[in-house]
């Protein structure tokens, strides 16, 4: 009998989600596709009685509304991992990094020892034009007290964010001041990039680094490129790395910047949606670029529709690791409560014909667990841990191979780096010291640091300060001691000692301060850039 409860209270709820999900979902989106109603349809009437008997004669009071908020999520996972439904309450947050922009008072915060620290304020926001610093901590919003009290990341942006025009105070303590500083802030529109680093790695090879499409993403694209041709660019590195996506419009206005006319750059098709071509228009922006692109397994939808494009054309050189295969198009339904459903409607595909999804009939927990499968398999170490079928081969215009079934594979396959992550090394990385030291070191030394507009010249200076020796005294007194004998090569010293650079000078300098430093030991970057300097990018 225990086991028969038991199945039933599993079976119960995913019954009662299909219903309606069933009912009021294909109301609602038959009514809105076709013009019919429910009126007189014998299965959706049948289903709407099971609601309302059930709202009536359940053993406790239930909320109709919330037994449908609650069953939707549930019912939606049985598709597929990306169909989604999305609570009016949290439509907003969801949708706001692909429009571009959110309302708020425009700081980068950052909580350390349960204090909220500013770490960098948004250059002509608002918050910058009240005077508010980096370093700057934030004890109160509004007279309620935010620090010392546990307070979360998602409680403070609550907090912090509210529609433009409206004020908030907050309390700031700042180093040199003995009281808080009360500062009025009025909420504005604060942007949102997706170019998150933009520079010249070499004296004619630009590097962009793209962290989401988002609506804004070809504007700021078509900007960077324009900044860093004036500066000599003959040749591009794109950073597709950690890349989840977004609207697929952005991913293919990028990519037509990259081609001639009339190439195709992707194409869908769905069970209830024709096949439908996309083409590039005119000459691109960016033809007269030498190109490279980097992927990694976090490279994912949009993302991939940029690599593939560029693959299977022959216009670049994709360099990296397997992308995560994500093949799948959604369509949002937005109801009058404000909520939203993202239906997968179709799969995509690369201009040779390739649908690059991975497989999902197992379930999203699978689905999203494969990536520690890719680790455990040695396939983010060895590309030749990667096994393909030959129905899964495609072949480009000038001949080569590429392959489905589960990502984009690079050209040039860069392996995960483990050489130099020594056991200190990880443990000090892993327990966040490296950040936190980086945080402090910077906090401690803010108005000395901050002289140093230049990356190149704020590493100078931190190559004299001995930053190595000192971080092993901090992690000490964190309980991680350094072991001579077995901690210590030259590639674990030299990745310490660069990512204590780097994030320094991301505290100073934001992500403008952290890549150039960083890049120097980035196996992609390097290799990306001797492709492109020996001209072997296609």
């Amino acid at each position: 009998m225990e086991k028969q409860n038991s199945r039933r209270n599993i079976l119960m709820p995913i019954l009662f989600s299909l219903i309606l999900v069933a009912g009021i979902g294909a109301g609602y989106l038959l009514s809105r596709v076709s013009g019919k109603t429910h009126e007189g349809n014998p299965v959706i009437d049948k289903l709407l009685s099971v609601i309302d008997y059930v709202e009536m004669e359940y053993v406790d009071t239930i909320s109709k509304t919330d037994f449908v908020e609650a069953a939707l999520p549930q019912i939606l996972l049985e598709l597929d991992p990306h169909s989604q439904y999305i609570p009016a309450s949290e439509q907003q947050s969801m949708s706001e990094p692909l429009e571009g922009n959110f309302d708020g008072i425009g700081v980068q915060f950052n909580i350390q020892e349960d204090t909220v620290v500013v770490v960098n304020v948004i250059s002509g926001g608002p918050s910058h034009k009240r005077g508010i610093l980096a370093g700057d901590r934030i004890v109160k919003v509004n007279d309620t007290l935010i620090a010392g009290v546990k307070i979360s990341n998602d409680k403070v942006m609550k907090k912090l964010k509210g529609p433009k025009g409206t004020k908030v105070m907050l309390g700031i303590g700042r180093k040199g001041e003995k009281t808080l500083l009360s500062f009025e802030i009025t909420r504005g529109q604060i942007p949102l990039y997706s170019i998150e680093s933009s520079y010249m790695i070499r004296e004619d090879i630009g590097f962009v680094k793209i962290n989401k499409f988002s609506k804004i993403t070809t504007h700021e694209f078509k900007k960077a490129v324009t900044r860093l041709k004036r500066k000599g660019m003959k040749k591009i590195i794109i950073d597709l790395r950690g890349n989840g996506g977004g609207y697929m419009d952005a991913a293919v206005n990028l990519a037509d910047e990259f081609l001639t006319d009339k190439q195709l750059i992707v194409y869908t098709y769905g069970k209830s949606r024709p096949k439908t071509n996309y083409f590039s228009t005119q000459k691109g922006f960016c033809i007269d670029l030498d190109v490279a692109i980097l992927i990694d397994e976090t490279s994912a939808s949009a993302s991939e529709i940029v690599a593939g494009a560029i693959q299977d054309n022959d216009r670049g050189t994709i360099i990296g690791r397997r992308s995560f295969g994500k093949g799948l198009v959604q369509e949002p339904v937005v109801f009058k409560d404000g909520s939203e459903l993202r239906l997968t409607i179709a799969r995509y595909y690369t201009p040779t014909g390739r649908c690059i999804q991975k497989p999902y009939t197992k379930g999203s927990a699978d689905y999203y667990y494969e990536l520690g499968e890719r680790l455990m398999h040695g396939e983010l170490e060895e590309a030749d841990s990667i096994k393909f079928s030959d129905s899964l081969r495609y072949t480009t215009p000038k001949g080569r191979t590429v392959y489905g079934g589960g990502g984009i594979m690079p050209d040039i396959f860069i392996p995960l780096d483990t050489a130099g992550y020594t056991t200190y090394l990880r443990a000090v990385i892993n327990k966040g010291l490296v950040y936190k030291f980086a945080f402090q070191y910077a906090d401690n030394n803010r108005k000395k640091l901050s002289g140093f507009q230049d990356p190149e010249k704020l590493e100078f200076y931190l190559n004299g300060q001995n930053l190595s020796a000192e971080f092993n005294r901090f992690a000490a007194l964190q309980g991680i001691k350094i072991n001579p004998a077995s901690d210590t090569n030259a590639k674990a010293a030299l990745l310490l000692n660069t990512q204590l650079k780097a994030y320094i000078a991301r505290n100073i300098l934001d992500d403008k301060g952290f890549y150039p430093i960083w890049h120097k030991v980035d196996d992609a970057v390097l290799k990306a850039v001797d492709v492109l300097e020996k001209g072997k990018a296609l």
